[in-house]
């Protein structure tokens, strides 16, 4: 294994030929953007987002730049039935239909990110520097994508530079000492084109928390290189080589016994990806592509004498070669067939071993014009692996586009996830609390050898449960919506959804421990179901102004739980004897009934200026039981609903310059925790945030 890392990582300094990036600058305001938009991610291939038979969205670059974003999860905050959660830390993952952040992949030009310490990927880590455009496709997409799918895909497309040398600088500086620079260069001459980017970021991190003495966030720091490089030998053949490195620095520090312990943690993380595209003829196409990637943290903390208190490593390596055909004989019929196979990898602290996941994979997808108002597309997947059952993933879609301005549209897919090595494998006893976490394979034999040493009270579950392998979970997906356009300036879209989720993997407590803690591993439990309803609208009244926003009432259930509230076995202690009723009930911890967003923009071509005005609202939501009753009903503690208002102003200063000013959660919206046995409260808004920028094309 090491032989093959060092090649792939000569490999990515190779292809790292610069670290700079051209952002495009399209003159025209986002209030130009229609329905031409071109998104690849829903069907893997080029199709006019308003085609696609499936909810999928576009967030352009021009909108990316008006908001003087910096990081992928404050864009992805902002779209109608997406919100960013806290998990594990400060790490921000990505809810969407009502599922958790681990049921979404993230890919960068069409290959995964790796590195879910808790089974989220932390969207903080992707700057947005180089972005030409971020796809998102909602529902089941596992029969394209595989494992991790099974909510949706986000595909962030990175930039192409425009014809000969150009440059971009762009800095901008906030509260909190926060520093976001990037340096872009781009190069595009008759065959080859280069382009490059090198970004830093800082904080100084911040502090919401009034009762424990350890900071919230602390300081760090990170950068972001990325490259692509594109050749073309001929009209019918091109090689792409790009790459990218990650690097972060963070101080940390943990409460102890009412004793502060600092530390701290580094990650560092590198992709690279060789693809080459051929036209065999005019109607057949091959891709053949090879993607390597590696994912390491390591973190210490020590003790107040200095000595070391804890230490960790993660270390995730996956290997994916793909080749893909693309068969095109008319306008009616189109064909895409790819197989591949994944080879990952983990070494951890808390692992015995090094465990290997191996899965070869096939997939295809027909993409059929019944007429010029119909459109179907069938596909599937098929996936093996060493380590759990074989998946078999088909998906259906179909739009019917009844006049130039009304279409209706409707999918049904089947996603799945795969138990990761977290799941499987991990033997973790907290240093400073006693408890144990075991992956579902060391279940039997760890419980043995805890018990020989003398340190198992009790037994909860049979030992029986968990001589099986743990399966994957499930899901079945169904969309259907409509999209209306009455005329050039408005334009309204509606989706109904339903996600049934089985085999969902929780933790259940398997023993009691002598020293009064637990040992807790993973098994697969009840079915959860998430259905509810999401509304866009656009309306540009004038080619200055643009107003825009969305709506997503969500339901998000466990079944057996509403099962149990119908059948009257749940009770609390405000009324004693007397059981709640299933409209009580309140749901899955962490899902709001209620999300909206609003924005407007206006661009100002006279005076060279722009601003916008941006709202997010959330409606109240439950973190935890906390009447003991084993679920979330209305009587329990709840973050209360809340709203975040985002301004930004920028302004052209000759030809080559722009300005930019803003405010961040103008109204200054924060969640104190109020006392030591307060739980339920948002650890992830700092509060209200104040920024410059300046940018510079060159």
């Amino acid at each position: 294994m090491s032989l093959n890392k060092n090649i792939l990582i000569l490999f990515f300094i190779l292809t790292g030929v610069s670290y700079s990036q051209k952002e495009n600058e399209t003159k025209d305001s986002i209030s130009t953007k229609s329905l031409e938009e071109v998104l690849v991610t829903a069907t893997r291939t080029q199709r006019q987002l308003s085609s696609i038979p499936l909810p999928a969205q576009i967030i352009s670059k021009e909108q990316i730049k008006a908001s003087n974003s910096q990081r992928l999860s404050d864009v992805i905050n902002e779209q109608t039935g997406l919100i960013t959660i806290p998990d594990i830390g400060t790490a921000v993952g990505l809810q969407v239909q009502g599922l958790d952040a681990a049921y979404t992949l993230v890919l960068i030009d069409g290959v995964p990110l790796v590195g879910r310490l808790g089974g989220t990927l932390d969207l903080r880590r992707i700057t947005i520097a180089n972005i030409k455009q971020i796809e998102i496709v909602k529902g089941a997409s596992s029969s394209l994508y595989g494992s991790e799918a099974m909510g949706g895909v986000i595909n962030i497309i990175t930039d192409d530079p425009s014809k000969g040398l150009s440059a971009d600088l762009n800095y901008r500086y906030g509260t909190f000492d926060t520093h976001d620079a990037t340096l872009s260069i781009g190069y595009k001459e008759n065959k080859l084109a280069i382009n490059s980017s090198i970004n830093r970021f800082s904080s100084c991190g911040f502090d919401l928390d009034n009762i424990s003495s350890a900071k919230t966030l602390m300081p760090y720091e990170n950068f972001t290189f990325q490259n692509k490089v594109k050749y073309d030998f001929t009209e019918k053949t091109s090689l792409t080589l790009s790459s990218r490195l990650y690097n972060e620095y963070q101080k940390t520090n943990t409460d102890v016994n009412d004793q502060i312990l600092l530390g701290n943690g580094k990650i560092n993380e590198w992709n690279s990806t060789v693809k080459l595209n051929h036209k065999i003829t005019d109607k057949l196409d091959v891709y053949g592509e090879f993607y390597a990637t590696e994912y390491q943290t390591k973190s210490k903390t020590n003790n107040i004498d200095g000595s070391l208190f804890s230490s960790d490593f993660f270390d995730q390596f996956l290997l994916r070669p793909e080749v893909r055909l693309q068969f095109e004989p008319n306008k009616i019929h189109s064909v895409i067939f790819g197989t591949g196979f994944t080879h990952e990898t983990l070494n951890r602290t808390y692992f015995s071993n090094i465990p290997e996941f191996n899965a070869p994979y096939v997939y295809g997808q027909y993409d059929l014009n019944l007429s010029n108002k119909l459109n179907v597309i069938l596909g599937a997947r098929y996936d093996a692996h060493n380590e759990y059952e074989a998946q078999f993933s088909p998906k259906i879609a179909a739009r019917y586009e009844f006049t130039n301005k009304f279409s209706v549209k409707t999918s049904f897919g089947y996603g799945y996830k795969a138990p990761d090595f977290r799941q499987l494998f991990l033997n973790f006893t907290n240093p400073s609390r006693g408890y144990t976490v075991l992956g579902h394979n060391l279940v039997t034999s760890e419980l043995a050898l805890l018990d020989s040493r003398g340190e198992i009270l009790s037994i909860s579950v049979p030992l029986s449960d968990y001589e099986g392998d743990l399966k994957p979970e499930s899901s079945k997906n169904f969309n259907i919506g409509f999209d209306y356009n009455p005329n050039n300036q408005l334009k309204f879209g509606v989706n109904l959804f339903i996600n049934e989720i089985k085999n969902l993997i929780d933790t259940q407590v398997v023993a009691s421990k002598t020293n009064g803690q637990n040992v807790f591993s993973y098994y697969n439990t009840d079915n959860v179901y998430t259905s509810g309803v999401e509304f866009d609208f656009l309306y540009k009244p004038t080619s200055q102004l643009q107003l825009s926003g969305g709506y997503q009432l969500l339901y998000a259930i466990d079944y057996e739980t509403y099962k149990n509230y119908d059948d009257g076995n749940v009770y609390i202690d405000q009324f004693p004897g007397r059981p709640l009723k299933s409209s009580q009930y309140f749901g899955l911890p962490n899902r709001s009934r209620h999300m909206a967003n609003l924005k407007i923009y206006y661009k100002n071509k006279e005076y060279k200026f722009d601003t916008n005005l941006r709202a997010t609202y959330r409606s109240k939501y439950g973190l935890a039981d906390t009447n003991n009753n084993g679920s979330i009903d209305n009587f329990d503690e709840f973050v209360e609903g809340y709203a975040i208002w985002n301004l930004a102003f920028n302004k052209d200063i000759y030809e080559n310059y722009q300005i930019g000013i803003g405010v961040e959660n103008i109204f200054d919206f924060t969640d104190v925790r109020s006392s030591e046995q307060d739980q339920i409260f948002i650890n992830n808004i700092p509060g209200r945030i104040l920024y410059a920028k300046l940018n510079v094309n060159i």
